[in-house]
């Protein structure tokens, strides 16, 4: 198998060296940075998962950083999510669209002050929109990336993990909110979130320095809750819906057509850069949208784009697919058109190993 060379463009993290040490199999790249891909088997990950607790090193979630006067207004202009509402120490989850109402990302944001937050970003060069966005509208602010690195706790056990390193007030966060927490003397803002349906928690680590005592204190108080490295799981993340940009939407989609309209405040979203794009979307409905498929047979890896056909004719295309050990069924992920993504709806998918039956779902399977 070929193998990532080293090199600068590709930045390790601070948790690289506890995730060599865990027996890391797989690396795929993401926002200039490694990202652990599995460790035993993406089998033997997920049902780890599913039953005990994992810390995924997922420091490739960059942070963009925007700060100053004009910070929430230059935040209202990137997403058509009404952010009027939003106080320190929430998170919301923001689709981000360009003037067109493309999705240039689908982040995070973290509400740290009236006049600072940190969008953590979806795999895109996010920075460099924003910063252009800044200058160009004259903004009173300040946009850079941050020395901040994510670590996510997840499974089952994650709160009573958090809770031995943290203390027990930890588990009175609540879900898309984060509180200040000391570790070693350094405040880190810890949110209950991550890109799993398993429910845990995203440690912001500010700096680089305290990335591996972090790491060993962790495992270190989960020996007996069977802790693991881990990092998000194909499986399980299409079992739950969890979409990835640039796989299953990107900037040719909007967010009505990644099934992300609900976080599309078009009539209160004054200000947003592709709000008048969007309004006629809303108004006029999306005529593709992205749908939870079973498909039948065995498949490949999906590493690009399987059409999807009806009768002949290309009705959509499957971006995520893998079998499900607890469903008996291949899960999937599928940009599907208006004529064929009512649930039930019987289509075939194009795969490298041949045609396969598939089945349109009425939600994702959890």
């Amino acid at each position: 198998m070929a193998i990532i060379s080293p090199s600068r463009r590709v930045r390790r993290t601070p948790f690289t060296p506890g995730v060599e040490a865990a027996g890391v199999k797989g690396y795929t790249v993401y926002n200039r940075m490694l990202l652990p891909t599995f460790f035993e088997s993406v089998v033997a990950d997920y049902h780890h998962l599913k039953n005990h607790v994992q810390v995924w090193d997922v420091a490739c979630e960059r942070q963009v950083q925007v700060r100053g006067p004009d910070a929430a207004r230059l935040m209202q202009m990137l997403t058509p999510r009404d952010l009027t509402r939003m106080e320190v120490g929430q998170c919301y989850y923001v689709p981000m669209v360009d003037e067109t109402g493309g999705m240039l990302n689908d982040p995070v944001a973290v509400k740290l002050a009236e006049d600072r937050f940190w969008i953590s970003i979806a795999d895109s060069d996010l920075l460099l929109w924003v910063k252009a966005v800044a200058l160009g509208y004259r903004l009173d602010v300040l946009v850079d990336e941050p020395d901040v690195s994510p670590l996510a706790i997840q499974g089952p056990q994650a709160d009573a993990l958090m809770a031995r390193v943290f203390g027990d007030e930890i588990r009175a966060v609540r879900f898309f909110r984060f509180g200040l927490f000391n570790f070693e003397g350094r405040m880190l803002p810890i949110a209950r979130s991550g890109y799993s349906k398993q429910g845990g928690y995203e440690i912001y680590v500010e700096g680089g320095d305290i990335g591996m005592p972090l790491w060993d204190a962790l495992f270190k108080a989960g020996e007996d809750l069977q802790v693991r490295a881990g990092c998000p799981n194909l499986i399980e993340r299409i079992e739950g819906g969890l979409l990835s940009y640039g796989n299953d939407m990107t900037r040719d989609n909007t967010p009505h057509e990644a099934g992300l309209g609900k976080f599309c405040n078009t009539t209160s979203a004054i200000g947003c850069i592709g709000r008048d794009a969007l309004l006629r979307v809303a108004k006029e409905g999306p005529v593709q949208q992205i749908r939870a498929l079973a498909i039948e047979g065995d498949i490949a890896p999906c590493d690009r784009p399987w059409p999807l056909l009806a009768g002949g004719k290309k009705v959509g295309q499957v971006t995520s697919a893998a079998r499900s050990p607890d469903y008996g069924t291949n899960v999937a992920i599928g940009m599907v058109r208006m004529t064929h993504w009512d649930p039930g709806t019987a289509v075939e998918v194009e795969t490298p190993d041949g045609m396969r039956r598939a089945v349109v779902q009425e939600k994702f399977w959890i």
